[in-house]
């Protein structure tokens, strides 16, 4: 359990932390990659990367005290981190967000225990900075000049963010009927900005034109082994906030999964280090999904280990608007390795529930993370979850980024 924060760090505490990162190994088959060229999707099955560490070294020199008297931001635990050296670590204020007691809508939903982890306070306002702050900042150090990404709107402010912080163009490509606030902020940001008639696969689809055509480095979900790596950072953050012990259940809007795959990751890891004890019982994982988009809540009540892509997907949280998770089989392996669920609600739902949320906890959701405080009341009323468990929901943007959808 990490001590508090004012217990004094080692002697050698300031020393610039240095990353363990060991190889990259295949999420199927687990065939071991080099860490120090870029590397996109594994060369033996064409599935996600994992980044790998040298976690007896880690265990050997950073104590959880040592880690714990560092600035509260997403580079803690760098060591845990692919990113070398200091210099490569862009610092925009990612990480370090708020754990949220919510006594008013706790009691109502019949979970007074409920929390919100409230990614809304990052940089470009959702938890999409984390993993783009990594990838940005690993792409650059191992040399790359130009990126790219597709994203349903979060995701490109954040790509822009970070590649304007490291000096890097960007081409963000988008649905053409994202809300208007996130390509004005990409604009802004220095990002060239395309827009695309149809959905985040086929925004991938241009991507991977370009990557063929001009040498593009594609930032897609878990196209390159990083953005994982930086949403990872939430496990660590719950785990510490929560003094080693973790909730007995974590809601997670679930649209590419980086995010559910990372806090899982990052369990497993504190298991390997020592910091969590080796029969700690980890949290319920539950994907939460638009009812309009929900192939992972498809393959999951029919046993599948990969999701089948969604036809016509079609929901107000643009987050969840992803037909096919490159992520599908990662995903799938956490919520039952976990003992956990797949659930899907309707966005009227999404849209009373954040007014609901807001109205009680002062905590202005996105639509996204409105749907697992949806998905929390529904489990609570088909007796899932019970009321004494201790629930943690994800709350992974502002709700000031839909402005559109609070005006009637």
């Amino acid at each position: 359990m990490p001590p508090p924060a004012s217990e004094s760090p080692s002697v050698n505490s300031t020393a610039e932390p240095v990353s363990a990162l060991d190889h990259l190994s295949c999420s199927v088959c687990d065939r071991n990659h080099e860490a120090d060229t870029l590397q996109a999707l594994s060369t033996c099955c064409s599935r996600p990367l994992l980044a790998r560490y040298d976690l007896e070294r880690v265990a050997q020199t950073v104590t959880p005290q040592r880690a714990a008297a560092r600035p509260f931001d997403l580079w803690r635990y760098a060591e845990l981190l692919p990113v070398g050296s200091g210099e490569h670590r862009l610092r925009l204020g990612s990480g370090g967000t708020p754990l949220l007691a919510t006594p008013r809508l706790g009691t109502e939903l019949g979970l007074p225990r409920l929390r919100i982890k409230d990614e809304s306070l990052n940089p470009t306002a959702s938890f999409k900075a984390r993993g783009l702050g990594m990838a940005v900042s690993r792409a650059a150090e191992l040399g790359v000049r130009r990126l790219a990404i597709p994203s349903a709107g979060n995701a490109a402010g954040a790509a822009a963010a970070y590649a304007a912080a490291a000096g890097l163009p960007v081409d963000v490509f988008m649905p053409a009927d994202v809300p208007a606030l996130f390509r004005t902020e990409c604009e802004v940001l220095g990002a060239s900005v395309h827009l695309v008639d149809g959905l985040i696969t086929d925004c991938g689809a241009r991507v991977r034109a370009g990557v063929e055509e001009h040498g593009w480095w594609d930032l897609s979900t878990l196209k390159e082994p990083y953005r994982l790596e930086g949403k990872k950072t939430m496990g660590y953050e719950i785990w510490q906030q929560c003094e080693g012990r973790l909730p007995d259940t974590i809601l997670y809007p679930t649209g590419g999964g980086t995010g559910l795959i990372g806090i899982w990751k990052a369990f497993a890891e504190l298991r390997a280090l020592g910091w969590l004890p080796a029969d700690a019982v980890l949290p319920r994982m539950v994907a939460v999904q638009s009812s309009g988009c929900a192939p992972i809540v498809r393959a999951f009540e029919r046993g599948d280990v990969e999701a089948t892509a969604w036809v016509d997907a079609a929901t107000i949280a643009d987050g969840l608007r992803v037909p096919a998770a490159v992520g599908d089989r990662l995903i799938l392996e956490a919520i039952r390795e976990s003992g956990g669920t797949a659930i899907a609600v309707d966005d009227a739902a999404m849209i009373a529930e954040a007014r609901r949320a807001a109205s009680r906890t002062g905590v202005f959701p996105a639509p996204e993370g409105a749907a697992c405080m949806a998905a929390a009341r529904q489990l609570r009323a088909s007796g899932w979850l019970r009321e004494h468990d201790d629930v943690l929901v994800l709350n992974t943007g502002s709700g000031l980024k839909y402005a559109h959808l609070w005006e009637a």
